[in-house]
């Protein structure tokens, strides 16, 4: 089974985050946000995978240079002009075979069951099958008695589902898409709707799903991950015995945190140097910090 990860966007909402690095590659909890969406899908049997790159794509290139570690063939698409969603997939339409294959959002984690969605695309010969959840923020989604779209809202609104930004698709979607031309993959499900095509649903209960489009978000997705143990030490980092780290902390490998520094509810990216005496808490730091220098409520 093949998958695509949509990772070509600017990631505005993350900013000032993705100034440095697409969003794909911004870890969470030591981890970039593309890798745990490959570990992800490879949970459900996805057997080759392709991301779509524009935004700061040599980053996205080099982190696959070697693709043979993440246990299954990783293809990057750079996009010299971005396509959107539905552009993207278009784009690399050699990549797919006749079997449905699965388009995932890069900035998404969750858990939800991809197995049970494909086995509602197979038994709704639909063309296209979203998965939907009920998320209040998000509620955009009309479905009918039968579980298929019916319309995309502009405005949330009572008795709408929201997208997950999962999908599984059929390969005769790619015929409602232009080559070469930016196009949303809203707007492509629209026109199989108008032209009376299905485009059906599947609706997940109980499971966890986060959308970290947000500075807000991202750190909570974080703090998500720390399940049990409220401090994740990062390899080959380094905290001075006189250090404090208290509440949640999350020290990204090769990090330093210097003597009698003082951390408390942060999060710091691969390579920072926390120096003497600094003072940190409820920030996301991405650079240096001085000796004796207070960090506080910042994203750095």
């Amino acid at each position: 089974m093949k998958a695509m990860i949509l990772a070509a966007g600017y990631g505005t909402r993350l900013e000032p985050l993705t100034a440095k690095r697409p969003k794909a590659l911004v870890p969470v909890a030591n981890i970039p946000m593309v890798d745990r969406i490959i570990a992800y899908l490879k949970q459900h049997g996805v057997t080759e995978i392709v991301i779509n790159a524009h935004h700061m794509h040599r980053q996205i290139t080099s982190h696959f240079a070697n693709p043979a570690r993440h246990g299954v063939p990783i293809h990057v698409a750079v996009e010299e002009e971005i396509l959107g969603t539905g552009g993207g997939i278009k784009n690399v339409e050699d990549f797919w075979d006749d079997e449905p294959f699965i388009v995932i959002n890069v900035d998404i984690l969750t858990d939800i069951d991809i197995s049970m969605a494909m086995e509602r695309h197979w038994q709704s010969k639909a063309l296209a099958t979203l998965v939907l959840h009920h998320y209040p923020q998000f509620n955009v989604v009309c479905i009918n008695t039968e579980g298929h779209v019916d319309q995309f809202k502009e405005k949330t609104g009572p008795g709408l589902l929201a997208f997950t930004g999962i999908h599984v698709l059929s390969q005769a979607v790619l015929d409602y898409i232009p080559r070469g031309a930016f196009y949303s993959i809203i707007d492509v499900y629209r026109r199989i709707i108008q032209d009376k095509g299905t485009v059906t649903s599947y609706i997940s209960k109980g499971h966890y799903w986060r959308d970290i489009g947000t500075i807000e978000s991202y750190i909570q997705a974080n703090m998500d991950m720390l399940t049990n143990h409220k401090i994740l030490v990062g390899q080959d980092a380094a905290v001075h015995p006189t250090a404090s780290l208290s509440g949640w902390v999350i020290v990204g490998h090769k990090c330093s945190v210097g003597e009698g520094a003082h951390v408390e509810d942060s999060i710091f990216w691969d390579g920072v140097q926390v120096g003497k005496g600094a003072i940190v808490a409820n920030a996301v730091v991405t650079q240096d910090v001085k000796d004796w220098e207070e960090v506080k409520s910042q994203v750095l």
